[in-house]
């Protein structure tokens, strides 16, 4: 108990909550928020998008010999820390309520320890570094982070995630829609067309549904879609970069240097999507 306790600071949107001086700020202005609140907030950052029981809350807040109405105490701490985030139960942006079980923190969340302390989270020359959420690979810890984006009109940045969907699914059908043509650009770069074919084929028909939950996701304002598409990302990545040198299968109507052009515009467009999907789960 009286050992040094180690300092994490959570971050999530434009707040954060550092765990050794307990404090939760906005803008890095400190927000009011109580210990035992603090401290239910500190469980729910510490496993994202994962189902924080009221049971697991109780062993470690309350424990088995402290005698205190658990299910008032519990209740008026979720209800302050969503006053404090600015939070709604009925559309949550943070804490989500899982009827009969407990609760879930659903925006992405990034770890790090503060410049100076020995930690394996800090990178050389003090700059924090992210620790991957869960599901996310190690080399999402060197990508943005929600912090390091600008403030974004949510209607503008819902806007380009469907325009984003919509472009992919073009990409999808028109090929699907003109196989011959293709078959016959791949036999004159002798390539192994039947091998190409039944791969593009194969990813289109995998792709295209995903696409469509995500223009839906938006579409509907998914409050989720943040913590879902982050764990989407690293499998969806490869695909997205393979899919775009799409262009080059336009060879009988553009230019080769104008493919080019569109390709290198297509290898960064699934990094601008992911700080887009960043942006939809910020503050509106």
């Amino acid at each position: 108990m009286g050992g040094k306790v180690e300092r994490r600071i959570f971050r999530f949107g434009v707040f954060e909550a550092d765990t050794a001086s307990g404090e939760l700020r906005k803008h890095g202005v400190r927000i009011k928020l109580h210990s035992q609140p603090f401290q239910v907030l500190l469980m729910l950052l510490e496993r994202p998008s994962d189902v924080v029981t009221r049971e697991e809350m109780r062993q470690r807040l309350w424990g088995d010999d402290t005698f205190v109405d658990f299910n008032h105490s519990l209740n008026s701490a979720i209800n302050k820390i969503r006053e404090a985030l600015a939070d709604s139960a009925s559309q949550p942006r943070y804490v989500e309520t899982i009827s009969g079980k407990g609760y879930r923190f659903i925006a992405p969340v990034s770890s790090a320890s503060p410049p100076g302390q020995a930690s394996p989270a800090s990178a050389p020359g003090g700059r924090l570094a992210t620790t991957p959420g869960p599901g996310e690979s190690p080399a999402a810890a060197v990508l943005t982070t929600s912090d390091d984006l600008p403030a974004a009109p949510k209607t503008l940045v819902r806007t380009l995630l469907l325009l984003i969907q919509a472009l992919y699914c073009t990409f999808y059908v028109s090929a699907l829609a003109n196989l011959s043509e293709i078959d016959e650009i791949f036999f004159e770069a002798r390539l192994p067309s039947g091998i190409l074919i039944t791969g593009l084929i194969l990813t289109a028909a995998l792709l295209i549904p995903v696409r469509l939950f995500l223009f839906s996701a938006v579409a509907f304002d998914y409050r989720r879609l943040p913590s879902r598409f982050t764990r989407m990302f690293p499998v969806l990545l490869p695909f997205d970069l393979l899919w775009s040198v799409s262009p080059f299968l336009l060879v009988h109507h553009i230019p080769v240097g104008l493919a080019l052009g569109m390709t290198t515009a297509l290898v960064y467009l699934p990094f601008a999507q992911r700080s887009l999907v960043l942006m939809y789960g910020g503050e509106p």
